[in-house]
Formats: structure tokens, sequence, C-alpha cells
């Protein structure tokens, strides 16, 4: 029985060691566009199904058919979920074709799992999976909003889609959104160039003993003169 012990103990020990030389070597992709092996997908796939059914089978989902949360909830979709999951009429975008594992697109497919398995993923997230845990900065209210919106979705036409969206108040989720600075660009009155706000100050802080044409801006023509020049070229491919 010892020997058994002692030859289970060295077997375990080696293949301790091969993986690890394994790991250390960098053999290991870790790249988006190289999918795991179907085994290795197989048994991650497994471990979050059973995850998500482990830690979300206390939660009590309330009523999820009222038209205001829907509304509500397809403003906050459109803002945080639709470049991933994509949303009826969209085509996929940047995120959902370079993301791995893909995203799944609650519009083509039908949605798996419960209500209150939607509301943990959402609220907790995925690890390694580009999931956000969106509990972080939103309340549980605005969660069954989102979870309530998505019920609808896989059967939902663009019309329905567009309408809902519109009729929504945006981007919001009862407090920890993310501060704008005044010089974000989703702020309205900085949308204009630097040099054009600055221009915009007022009167009293002006000279007014310098010839008014002294203060208008100067075009030398030149493109290193105009720092926000290149900047609507930025995101091209």
């Amino acid at each position: 029985m010892k020997k058994l012990l002692l030859g289970m103990c060295l077997a375990f020990m080696v293949l301790l060691a091969a993986g690890a030389g394994v790991i250390y070597s960098g053999v290991v992709s870790v790249a988006a566009d190289d999918p795991h092996g179907s085994w290795v997908h197989g048994v991650l796939e497994t471990a979050r199904e059973r995850s998500i059914e482990s830690h979300a089978s206390d939660i009590a989902a309330p009523p999820l058919d009222d038209e205001a949360m829907k509304v509500a909830g397809a403003g906050n979709y459109a803002s945080m979920c639709a470049s991933c999951h994509l949303a009826p009429g969209m085509q996929e975008t940047e995120l959902s074709k370079g993301l791995y594992p893909s995203p799944p697109n609650f519009v083509s497919s039908d949605m798996h799992g419960e209500p209150e398995e939607r509301f943990w993923v959402i609220k907790h997230g995925i690890k390694a999976s580009g999931m956000p845990a969106w509990g972080k900065s939103m309340q549980d209210e605005y969660i069954w909003q989102m979870v309530a919106f998505m019920q609808e979705l896989p059967d939902m036409s663009a019309a329905r889609y567009t309408a809902l969206v519109a009729a929504s108040d945006g981007h919001q989720h009862g407090g920890g959104e993310t501060a704008q600075s005044p010089s974000s660009h989703h702020d309205d009155d900085t949308r204009q160039p630097h040099h054009a706000r600055e221009a915009d100050g007022p009167a009293d802080l002006q000279d007014s003993h310098e010839p008014k044409e002294n203060h208008e801006p100067k075009d030398s023509g030149r493109a290193e003169d105009h720092p926000h020049s290149s900047h609507d070229a930025e995101h091209q491919h």
C-alpha cells in the first residue's frame, strides 16, 4: 500500500512539473484569435454554466412584464450591451467579431438560462471573457430593467427596438456612472475644438483695448497648426 501511495505521489509530482514546464515555456497561446481546443472549451463552458446556475440559485426575480421596465432597460442595453451582443437590424461590430469567447448574439439565437442567471451575470460579470461586472456601478433595479428588456429581445423587430430606445432615458443606472470631465467628448458643450471654446469666454475677460480683428484665429494653412485636424481620421482602418 505504501508503495502504491508513493507511486501515485511521484506520478502527481511529475505531471505537476510537466504542467509547470509547459506553462513557463510560453507555448500555450492566449491569443483571442486562437480558439481553445474542444476539450478545453467544453471544460470551461461547463464550469461557467454550473457556476452561474449555482450562484444565481437564491435570487428571486421580480415581475418582468412591465412595459416601463422594458423601456428603461432598452436605453441601458443600447448604451452598454449592443456593441457586443448586438440588436435587431444591427450588423456585427468590431467588438462582437474580435472578442473570444464570442459574446452571444441575443437577437439571432435563443437566450440561455433563467432571468435570475442573466441578472447575476450582468451584475457580477464573467472572468477572462470581456463581460464586465456592471454591478460595480449599477443598482439592482436597473439591472432588472435590462433583464426585462432582454426577455423580449430574441423576437423583437428593429422598429420595436428603435421605439423602445427612443422612449427611454438613455444611459442611466441610479448613481455610480462615470463622471464626465469638463473636456469630455460626451459633453454637448465640449464637442467643438478646444481653440473654439477658448474664444467663447465671457466678454469681460477679453482686452477691450485691442482691435477686434486681433482676436480672430489666424489660419496658417499648415496641418501642424491645427492639433485637432488629425483627430477625425484617428479611428480608421
